[in-house]
């Protein structure tokens, strides 16, 4: 018996010692996210002891204001009990609350920041949340996945569209992990509410038939080696088809070519301004002489009177928020609105 309980404070010792590298954290943030991991992983259970201070001071190298510390913050979040001459033991149970998230999104795009503002506002002021961007660069979304193993309590991600994606992601624990934007298919079960591409975008340009057929064209543009889900483009390419409708893909948009009967259909807000700003150079009108869609709806958009499709990024904020905390089970495909204005 005695063997196996300085087994399971070995095990906890290691388990703090698995967060050495993590760099956003300072020493006490390590030794409780280590045996929070230990806990959660049914090393050390219910009513049992932990390492005395002594032990860590010897064995891990901190300082006994340190373990001091940490063993505070472990006692103040109701994880951890302790009783005179027998040193600190697990409290378990309800009492336990996800204290520290990592949120890896893309990067902080209007809309993006909706998600972000809502998704913070779930959340205490006591929960440590350190956010982190991959800015679709594969490279930077490895190192951030290797960085965050095993430190956070909760990891909402944003995956690239990517074949190393599956591996990175399978390296967080299951309980521990929410996909959030952009979905991607790993193995097993796990929690996600993200969007949907094909079916979507068919179904929001089948309601702009009418009048796109106004006009004599629709242009979508879409750069193959751009992040732009490539779902969309052979929704694109059905829509004309079934709905007879004249229409080409292009891989970038040439300054001041546009013109009186075009729809510009772009996900690029960059190109967006581009066009408007030619459109108004050439005194054409919006929705009259050229028509404009655009996708992921943000209040500027709405301002102006641009015709959008997109997910609502504050649901998906405050969902996942809530989702993050409860780390109940969750498979949520949010759907696309359209929102019709001047521009088409």
């Amino acid at each position: 018996m005695r063997k196996e309980a300085q087994q399971k404070k070995e095990a906890i010792l290691d388990y703090i010692r698995q967060l050495a590298d993590v760099p956003s954290y300072y020493k006490h943030n390590q030794l409780v996210q280590g045996i929070i991991n230990a806990i959660d992983d049914k090393v050390i259970e219910k009513g049992e002891r932990l390492p005395s201070v002594n032990t860590m001071i010897e064995q891990l190298h901190f300082s006994r204001a340190t373990i001091v510390k940490g063993i505070a913050e472990l006692i103040d979040r109701g994880v951890i009990g302790s009783q005179k001459r027998l040193g600190y033991y697990v409290l378990g149970g309800e009492d336990e609350k996800i204290q520290s998230i990592a949120l890896v999104m893309y990067n902080l795009d209007t809309f993006e920041e909706q998600f972000y503002r809502n998704f913070r506002a779930q959340l205490s002021k006591k929960i440590r949340l350190d956010v982190f961007f991959h800015h679709g660069n594969i490279e930077t979304f490895e190192k951030i996945t290797e960085q965050i193993k095993g430190g956070y309590e909760m990891n909402v991600i944003a995956p690239i569209p990517h074949s190393k994606s599956k591996a990175l992601l399978e390296q967080i624990p299951r309980s521990k992990f929410l996909m959030v934007d952009r979905y991607e298919q790993i193995e097993g079960q796990f929690n996600h509410i993200t969007q949907e591409f094909k079916d979507s975008t068919y179904r929001i340009l089948s309601e702009l038939a009418p009048p796109i057929k106004k006009f004599e064209e629709i242009i979508f543009f879409h750069n193959p080696d751009s992040l732009d889900p490539k779902e969309m483009v052979g929704a694109f390419k059905k829509f004309l088809v079934d709905f007879k409708i004249k229409g080409r893909i292009l891989s970038q948009y040439i300054p001041h070519s546009a013109e009186k009967g075009k729809v510009y259909f772009t996900l690029d807000n960059f190109l967006l301004w581009e066009i408007m700003k030619d459109v108004k150079a050439k005194n054409l009108a919006f929705g009259k002489d050229v028509g404009l869609l655009s996708s992921n709806d943000e209040p500027a958009k709405e301002f102006i009177g641009i015709t959008t499709f997109s997910t609502d990024f504050s649901e998906m904020g405050t969902l996942a928020g809530k989702a993050a905390l409860s780390r109940e089970k969750i498979s949520l495909t949010l759907p696309m609105e359209l929102k019709r204005r001047m521009t088409l």
